[in-house]
């Protein structure tokens, strides 16, 4: 871990299929506290320029703070990673290397009051951007059972969606649930005798799946996704994205990891890209555990040829 408190993951295998050369223009679509874009900055020098776009300010103020001394000029711009491609294009600018580190950072998870952890307690909140958007509370207040089911099966791969749901729907109609302890007790009262036996916490699932509906982030990886390819489309013309960029997107999820799977093999198929990695590249023992978040972080990366192929 840095003196910033934070360890960015896949740090070495970033660089390498990136590859970030002096005077290029590095787009960092969720910059969080600056740990990638900081050693992106060192590899395009004095000459080059880092875009770090965040929804989290008070993790976008930290990288301002990190990067200012750093080589290469920084700009921080505060908008979803859905927004990164339309933001950059508004700065007149088109990138040479582009990531997407789709993991929230440990600021985030370890600060109660953001309501990301199920361990100790805080408010029910779980949004990345606090000034707008419904909290994880009134998403809970807001949907059916069937609806509240259906949102941690699909978006956490729970077994037990329909126990949980049906659990939060009775203990709701008496009082609204308002905190991470209370959330993570009635999950394990769910469970029943197979929360003992459970290899992780009963409510990881829940959690996760409530944090991907609050704050959207299939819907803004997808809007991301699509503005890579039309990128590579216009590449060298104009566009975003320059002809030959490189593109390397960090999941944590096998639904993040399908699209942008999905998505890289038709920009390969379509003659626009070049996959660096077939397979996802995932962490080392050694990283795995020195930062065991890193455990199932999946690195893919594409090299773009724009539209005449390559």
């Amino acid at each position: 871990m840095d003196d910033h408190g934070h360890r960015p993951v896949l740090a070495r295998e970033v660089l390498d299929l990136l590859a970030p050369k002096p005077g290029e223009v590095a787009l960092d679509c969720t910059v969080g506290r600056g740990g990638h874009a900081q050693l992106l900055a060192k590899a395009v020098g004095p000459e080059g320029r880092i875009i770090g776009v965040d929804l989290d300010e008070s993790c976008l103020e930290h990288a301002r703070r990190r990067l200012a001394t750093a080589p290469g000029r920084f700009t921080g711009i505060h908008a979803s990673y859905a927004a990164a491609p339309r933001r950059l294009a508004e700065l007149g600018l088109s990138a040479h290397v582009v990531l997407a580190d789709l993991g929230f950072s440990s600021s985030q998870m370890d600060d109660p009051s953001r309501g990301f952890s199920l361990h100790g307690d805080g408010p029910l909140d779980m949004r990345f951007d606090r000034n707008s958007g419904a909290t994880a509370t009134e998403l809970l207040a807001a949907l059916s059972q069937r609806e509240l089911a259906d949102l941690i099966y699909e978006l956490g791969e729970e077994p037990l969606a329909r126990k949980i749901a049906r659990k939060l729907v009775q203990t709701r109609q008496s009082k609204p649930i308002q905190s991470t302890a209370e959330l993570a007790r009635l999950v394990v009262e769910a469970y029943g005798p197979r929360a003992r036996t459970s290899r992780m916490h009963p409510a990881t699932r829940t959690f996760m799946a409530l944090r991907i509906a609050v704050n959207d982030e299939l819907g803004a990886l997808e809007a991301l996704l699509d503005g890579i390819v039309r990128g590579a489309e216009q590449a060298g013309d104009g566009g975003w994205l320059r002809s030959e960029a490189r593109v390397a997107i960090i999941s944590f999820h096998s639904l993040e990891d399908r699209l942008v799977k999905r998505a890289f093999a038709e920009l390969e198929k379509r003659g626009r890209a070049t996959r660096l990695t077939k397979k996802p590249v995932t962490a080392g023992a050694q990283e795995v555990q020195a930062n065991p978040r890193s455990r199932s972080a999946k690195l893919r990366a594409v090299r773009i040829h724009g539209p005449q192929g390559g």
